[in-house]
């Protein structure tokens, strides 16, 4: 007779290990935060600490990666737990909180006059002592904006370094940080930029001068920082994936020791979440650079125009909301019968005024695709006939996402009608604009009221916006929702359609096949609104090296201009 024994073991051995597997399968990244350092510990013994704290909760599962990352300035970890793991992590003595690791996202010529700092302006001489740290998505060295001519050494008191990455007399110091490993094909294992924002961040807040810069004619002039004479240092936390939060807290450890005096990180959480103080990563991170004298600036958001549409509160960061300034960029169609229409986007095509046939994407369902009109009209992907939007002007309903123009590839142009408030242009991969859901409705009277509509959509162009300047709708409101009596956001600075450097290998538009590259581009967004009032601190403390973050922060706000219509 067979014994059962040995299968009952086996069985139970195979339950155990598919256990083992889906709770590892389960885990996720938490930041640990236990407040400040233990009194009278070094703070290189606090790995040790952290160590021990990780084998009290995992007890046999523990390994020795269990501990992704320890950071210096703050007391807190980074290690992978389940749900239930970290409820009983955050039951320990001495932690104050057990975060997710979550994902942040990404949030000029005219701009720099239009608030009254011309080039001109009154200089300090101690302006090339100050070094400014920015959290974005790297740097693209090979910018004019970052040229070091001119440039003496950096200052004694900058303890950084460059990882992978060739670092001049202008960029000091170029950094990266991804914990997880979490890298695509597509990302650049260096500080370098492959997306753009990071530079155009970077050189918005001291990039030098570099003369007759435009986007295809568009906004040209003189692009410049608002402290060409500073040092820039670079701490990539971005990739193709997103800003790991995890990342975001190593670089603001690594910036506190390096010697940074001002940081600029034009992120935004994900979600709005309204967290108390010391409950959010950010909260902490730049906490304890303002303990060191080190003001964090950063954009508020682009969740508007809602109210409470801010996800960080605390009175030590300094908030910045985006505003219009006087130049405007501008779209127009015409159609066969003579009447112009305005709306919004960056078109850099010239269809050279010539008249293409225009067409209702509702007429023109892919039906072998299985569409039909209540999804072609609203231009959803994949659900027009290719054949029959070949060199044609298609009129939309609505507009669901930059990536749905990839399918109108065949097509002369796409006019998008808006529900919402059109300040937000962007570049497209062929002649394309938004306008009013009223206007789409009269054009698209004109389509049905004729055998053979026609139109052509004009290449953009700058207008002096006399309504200036106000909040766009994007820009994520207040109040503060924690502290009532303080408001947020702090301040406001130009945010739409700003010029500045670009990295080359990320195309004007995010269409896949679009191969204009670019040095400079026009981008819109509180991450554009942030670096100018990142400057404007780093040119008060030029002048007054001592003050504290808060008489920087107090300093700027008192003493902006208040605009009215």
């Amino acid at each position: 007779m067979v014994s059962l024994r040995p299968c009952l073991l086996f069985i139970l051995l195979c339950i155990a290990m598919i256990n083992l597997a889906h709770s590892n399968n389960d885990r996720k990244a938490y930041i640990v935060y236990m407040g400040d350092h233990p009194k009278g510990m070094d703070s290189t013994s606090i790995p040790s600490l952290h160590t021990v704290m990780a084998q009290e909760v995992l007890g046999g599962d523990y390994k020795p990666e269990a501990v992704l990352h320890s950071y210096k300035n703050f007391n807190a970890f980074v290690m992978k737990l389940t749900e239930e793991e970290a409820e009983r992590m955050a039951e320990m003595d001495n932690v104050f909180s057990v975060f997710p690791n979550t994902k942040y996202h990404l949030h000029t010529t005219r701009s720099w006059d239009f608030i009254g700092f011309p080039q001109n302006v009154n200089r300090a001489t101690t302006e090339s002592d100050i070094i400014v740290g920015v959290l974005d998505t790297g740097i693209w060295p090979e910018s004019e904006s970052f040229s070091d001519r001119g440039f003496g050494p950096p200052p004694s008191k900058w303890k950084g370094s460059c990882h992978n990455f060739t670092c001049n007399n202008k960029i000091i110091g170029a950094k990266y940080y991804n914990i997880l490993q979490n890298f695509t094909e597509d990302d650049m294992i260096s500080p370098r930029d492959t997306n753009g924002h990071g530079s155009h961040c970077a050189s918005t807040v001291a990039g030098n001068s570099v003369n007759s810069v435009s986007l295809f004619g568009l906004a040209s002039g003189t692009s410049r920082g608002g402290v060409p004479s500073a040092r820039i240092a670079v701490y990539k936390i971005c990739w193709n994936k997103g800003c790991q939060v995890i990342d975001m807290l190593a670089a603001f450890d690594e910036a506190i020791d390096d010697g940074v005096d001002i940081i600029s990180a034009s992120l935004e959480s994900p979600s709005i979440q309204h967290f108390p103080y010391f409950k959010s990563v950010f909260d902490v991170a730049s906490f304890y650079a303002m303990r060191k004298g080190i003001l964090t600036s950063q954009a508020a958001g682009n969740s508007g125009p809602s109210l409470y549409t801010m996800s960080y509160h605390a009175p030590w960061l300094l908030s910045v909301a985006a505003t219009t300034f006087d130049r405007k960029i501008v779209t127009k169609v015409q159609l066969g019968n003579g009447v112009v229409y305005e709306g919004v986007s960056i078109n850099t095509f010239d269809l050279e005024k010539k008249l293409y046939p225009l067409i209702y994407a509702g007429d023109v369902p892919n039906i072998a695709g299985g569409h039909n009109s209540s999804t072609s009209r609203y231009c959803i992907e994949d659900s027009l006939d290719a054949d029959s939007v070949k060199g044609k002007i298609v009129l939309c309903e609505r507009i669901h996402g930059t990536e749905n123009v990839g399918f109108l590839s065949g097509a002369a142009g796409v006019i998008f009608g808006l529900i919402y408030p059109q300040d937000l242009p962007e570049a497209y991969a062929l002649p394309e604009l938004l306008i009013t859901q009223w206007d789409q409705r009269l054009i698209h009277s004109y389509i049905t009221s004729i055998r053979n509509a026609t139109a052509t959509i004009f290449k953009s162009e700058e207008i002096n916006d006399g309504l200036i300047p106000f909040v766009p709708s994007f820009s994520s409101r207040g109040p503060n929702p924690i502290t009532v009596n303080t408001l947020k956001p702090d301040i406001t600075a130009p945010g739409v359609e700003v010029i500045a450097a670009w990295s080359p290998l990320n195309p004007l538009s995010s269409v896949k096949g679009d191969k204009r590259t670019i040095q400079y581009n026009v981008i819109s967004g509180t991450s554009m609104a942030c670096p100018h009032v990142t400057a404007a601190a780093v040119y008060i403390k030029s002048f007054y090296p001592n003050w504290t973050p808060a008489m920087i922060k107090s300093a700027l706000m008192t003493t902006g201009n208040h605009f009215s219509n």
